[in-house]
């Protein structure tokens, strides 16, 4: 318990920032035209007392918010004190609270879940657990949200939506509460209803409790303590309401009976634009009010409150949750990770959604390429067009992983990438932490969702070939040997060829191999399109970047679509840098190196329905390749390279995990970088 009451106080206020919207370039270089958004604002405000920011659009209302809590962008003077400290951000945001009128939260988070989580991420650790679980169901109760406990949040309606938004604020009680149009677009009956909430709260726990509004009806009249009216910036009257009745009555504008006084002097306190004679009349009306109450308005400015008994129990305040600081890294972390699935809890669409994406996604996809490729590998015999056909088929499964990972990414990654950037303005954690939780979090699902997908398609083409034929004699490489499915043979066929075959399968570690391939550039392309999503709100515009950066990789670097053998010798160098070049060795190596059922394959004709053989001397446009290494070597090979070297399994494999780690290390640093303050915006309005 304490006795000190809580003063936020205001003196002589100046700011200025942007005053017209500009274009993209010239937010990026700093060429938008600016000028003077508030002008000397004074005022006082108490605990207990409920603050109306009322004016017309444009007249600084969100900007002295911005300003208070120290987001505003541009040059700021004057004092700002709360307890007779100066204002700052990090004191702002210990200890106060801010509910934008843009307000996003996680739509597959229950209420409950979504207040609770906002506790364990904010309320300190010396708080005990109890403590933040009776302190959500206060709030709950006190927002008249009890009954939709297990309501998800996007089945809410606006006015529930917007209590959620005023109770993730309230859950650590804030000493100051700023709400930017919280009745924007509600109807008169839930605007009363808040505003009443609002004023409660205030009187209940005596804080500080400020909010703008543009049409303020006559209803909420009573619950507002304090209004301050500005115009272009200007102080038209800041003080009690029961006292502004008074002085306008004073100085010549009594309110008429039966008018909302609220909205009579907030239209006194607007310019008229409709003509050139009116804009000029109330201008100057409006600077006459202004220099009016600069003169004679102190008074009104000061605490009329009823006065402060600190002896008694029941003006005494409870010490506020925001004393006992923020919660440490490790807190923040798990509670994130287990935001993270409770949002995407397959009980409800949204996470059973994300977990199809996610988890179904890929190996759907692979299952799709097993349907198109198996009637080719699933003959007893096979031709020269192999080799186009599981080249197709390596393209297609580098294709499928980056491309099925940008659709699951966009789809996961926007909503929390835009709530990580409200919730990091309120100091409650910062980028890297972010990251490294969403990391955590989608790290099993993709390493589940690659294993899948990969057992499915290696497992289900590389089918077991049974090779027998001529020993090793000298004879040429024409003779090939005969190749039939390991499941054509009974027990006692295999037995009866006494150990005289090889099979062309094996389990480890090709698969293993192939498997870390694809996991490597689903990962990779996971993280390029969260990096892209830093800057680009909307998931098509950052799906389309995505996939045009991810074709050029697939292109260049996977030897699939072009030989390196005939880049250019620049664009062969600079093939190093993709992932694809890597992935796409080690999955052509997993086909192709020295294969027993690739040698010495003979074409078909198939309009005639004739097999020709592929003997020594005949091999050309018809029988082009000699056997899988053969067709490496025309794939892979360049002056001063060798063919092994370029093809080491676990040196590619290394590489090609390293480039998802790198780029995550990259992310955090871009997350740590201040953005320009319009990219921000783009997330918050």
């Amino acid at each position: 318990m304490m006795n000190t009451e809580y003063v936020l106080e205001l003196g002589n206020v100046f700011h200025s920032g942007q005053v017209e919207p500009g274009t993209c370039l010239q937010k990026l270089v700093g060429s938008v035209r600016t000028g003077v958004i508030l002008k000397d604002v004074s005022l006082e405000v108490h605990g207990g007392e409920l603050t109306a920011i009322l004016g017309s659009k444009g007249s600084g209302k969100r900007a002295l918010l911005e300003v208070i809590s120290r987001r505003a962008q541009g040059p700021t003077r004057g004092k700002i004190l709360l307890n007779g400290s100066p204002m700052s951000m990090r004191l702002f945001q210990e200890n106060c609270g801010y509910v934008t009128q843009k307000c996003d939260l996680l739509p597959g988070l229950s209420v409950y879940q979504t207040l609770r989580y906002a506790a364990n991420l904010t309320i300190g650790r010396r708080v005990s657990a109890y403590v933040k679980e009776s302190r959500v169901k206060v709030v709950m109760a006190d927002l008249a949200l009890s009954q939709l406990h297990n309501r998800s949040v996007s089945s809410l309606d606006p006015s529930e939506y917007r209590r959620l938004c005023i109770g993730v604020q309230l859950v650590r009680d804030p000493i100051l509460l700023l709400l930017d149009e919280p009745t924007w677009d509600l109807d008169p009956l839930n605007t009363y209803f808040i505003v009443s909430i609002l004023s409660h709260h205030a009187k209940k726990y005596n804080r500080i409790v400020m909010l703008t509004m543009e049409k303020p009806r006559s209803d909420i009249f009573p619950f507002l303590d304090r209004v301050t009216y500005l115009c272009l910036g200007d102080v038209v009257y800041t003080g009690a309401t029961r006292m502004m009745l008074d002085y306008f009555r004073s100085i010549g504008f009594p309110c008429p009976e039966l008018e909302n006084p609220l909205m009579y002097y907030l239209c006194l306190s607007t310019v008229d634009r409709r003509s050139r004679e009116r804009f000029i009349e109330s201008n100057n009306q409006i600077s006459a009010l202004v220099e009016k109450f600069k003169l004679e308005g102190a008074p009104y400015r000061e605490y009329a409150g009823p006065a402060l008994d600190v002896d008694s129990f029941e003006t005494q305040q409870r010490v506020s949750l925001t004393a006992y600081g923020r919660p440490g890294f490790l807190t923040v972390f798990i509670n994130l990770i287990g935001r993270f699935w409770s949002h995407h809890s397959p009980l409800r669409w949204e996470g059973f959604n994300f977990l199809f994406l996610n988890l179904i996604l890929l190996p759907l996809f692979y299952f799709v390429l097993w349907i198109f490729y198996y009637p080719g590998h699933s003959t007893e015999k096979m031709y020269q067009r192999i080799f186009v056909t599981k080249n197709g088929l390596i393209f297609n499964s580098l294709a499928g992983a980056y491309f099925m990972a940008i659709i699951s990414t966009v789809y996961s990654f926007a909503s929390i990438r835009t709530r990580y950037y409200q919730e990091a303005r309120e100091g409650i954690y910062s980028g890297p932490t972010f990251l490294l939780s969403y990391l955590a979090s989608s790290l099993p699902l993709t390493a589940m969702s690659t294993l899948l997908a990969s057992i499915l398609l290696f497992r289900g083409l590389k089918t077991e070939l049974v090779c027998t034929g001529p020993e090793d004699n000298g004879s040429d490489i024409g003779d090939s040997s005969t190749c039939k499915p390991l499941s054509s043979y009974t027990y006692q066929e295999l037995a009866g060829l006494g150990g005289n075959y090889v099979t062309e399968y094996s389990w480890y570690p090709d698969f293993l191999l192939y498997w870390l391939a694809v996991w490597g550039c689903y990962l990779l392309a996971q993280q390029q399109t969260v990096a892209i999503q830093l800057i680009v709100k909307s998931s098509y515009t950052a799906s389309v970047v995505s996939v045009a950066l991810t074709s050029v990789y697939l292109a260049l670097g996977s030897c699939t679509v072009r030989t390196h053998t005939g880049l250019p010798e620049l664009m062969y160098h600079v093939s190093y840098i993709f992932q694809t070049r890597y992935s796409g060795a080690i999955m052509n190596r997993i086909e192709y190196y020295e294969r027993q059922s690739l040698i010495g394959l003979g074409w078909r004709n198939e309009t005639i329905g004739q097999d020709y053989p592929c003997l020594k001397d005949s091999y050309g446009f018809v029988c082009r390749y000699i056997n899988g290494t053969h067709y490496l070597v025309e794939r892979y090979s360049y002056p001063g390279v060798e063919l092994d070297q370029v093809l080491e399994p676990w040196t590619n494999t290394a590489i090609n995990l390293a480039f998802p780690a790198l780029l995550v290390i990259i992310n955090m640093v871009l997350y740590l970088v201040p953005l320009p303050a319009f990219v921000k915006a783009k997330f918050r309005e």
